[in-house]
């Protein structure tokens, strides 16, 4: 039996104005098919890197809260999580104005602790958040940026975030640079988590480098689908980007992985050329992705630190 195509919605969105995004993001959760049933634990992860200044390495709160609006309306029982390369998710939350954005809704938001160790197929254990574990429904909500070790990252690598605290450093340690590994993990993670639909902040993205540090790129859309890896292969299609250039789409290609190729989608709303991006500057020559063990001890210290402060 041929799996039906996965329909991604796209529309744009000039910036983000209140009434813009809410109006946009319901629009394509709706085209998408994602409406949770009424009781619904829902858990939004959204990018919540770190409290940087202007926020353009994380979600934008007023997509985060688009989200949270449109799930509680249906029902669903919402709370934000994610696990921070540094600092705790109300922490970054705080920092970055999201905190203000969900307090009028009673939403709240938690970091994704408390590991799980779960085997992974390709032979590896990692520990994941039981709060990630433990919902009904997943909704990944990434920007779209440049990463200078992925080229770009978007819905399935922010899924990354349920790994628990220093865990996600030390997988980069342990399974960076061995062959695919690193990229079989991130595919596997997502794999592992319960059913997980898709919303991307592609209003104004970041360029040049990444996770953190790049420049804005107004990208002026969002999108939406029942599947993050579906989402991910549309959002490469707007950029202009080839599975030669995104390691992690191409390790989801060759695990013939539905929704990693085009003609397996649809669009209901806007297609990929009609919110095409120009002139958005991949990095050049990928970083490894292991972290030397003195970084490693960096970041668990200003982890610690920033816990602390």
């Amino acid at each position: 039996m041929t799996p039906t195509t996965i329909p991604v919605a796209l529309t744009r969105c000039a910036d983000y104005s209140p009434d813009a995004v809410e109006s946009a993001v319901r629009s394509v959760l709706d085209a998408a098919g994602v409406r949770p049933a009424s009781g619904t634990r829902v858990l939004v992860k959204p990018n919540l890197l770190k409290a940087e200044s202007g926020g353009l390495c994380c979600t934008h709160p007023m997509v985060v809260r688009a989200a949270c609006l449109y799930l509680m309306d249906c029902g669903c029982r919402v709370t934000v999580g994610d696990s921070p390369a540094f600092g705790s998710a109300d922490k970054v939350a705080q920092a970055i104005g999201l905190a203000d954005a969900l307090t009028p809704l009673g939403v709240p938001v938690i970091t994704l602790d408390t590991p799980v160790s779960v085997t992974l197929p390709y032979g590896m254990s990692v520990g994941i958040s039981r709060h990630a574990l433990e919902t009904d429904l997943l909704v990944s909500v990434p920007r779209v940026k440049a990463h200078t070790q992925m080229r770009v990252t978007c819905a399935v690598k922010n899924m990354f975030g349920c790994v628990a605290g220093v865990r996600k450093a030390l997988a980069h340690t342990t399974h960076g640079d061995k062959g695919n590994a690193f990229r079989a993990m991130l595919v596997e993670v997502a794999a592992a988590l319960p059913p997980t639909a898709a919303l991307v902040d592609g209003i104004v993205g970041m360029d040049r480098t990444g996770p953190s540090g790049g420049d804005a790129f107004p990208l002026g859309m969002v999108g939406a689908a029942q599947s993050a890896v579906a989402l991910d292969t549309a959002v490469y299609a707007v950029l202009g980007a080839t599975p030669e250039m995104i390691p992690l789409w191409g390790e989801l290609r060759t695990r013939r992985t539905h929704g990693a190729f085009a003609e397996q989608l649809s669009y209901p709303l806007l297609a990929p050329e009609e919110v095409a991006a120009k002139g958005f500057r991949f990095p050049g020559a990928l970083t490894p992705e292991t972290f030397h063990p003195l970084r490693l001890l960096r970041s668990a210290i200003k982890r610690w630190w920033m816990a602390r402060s």
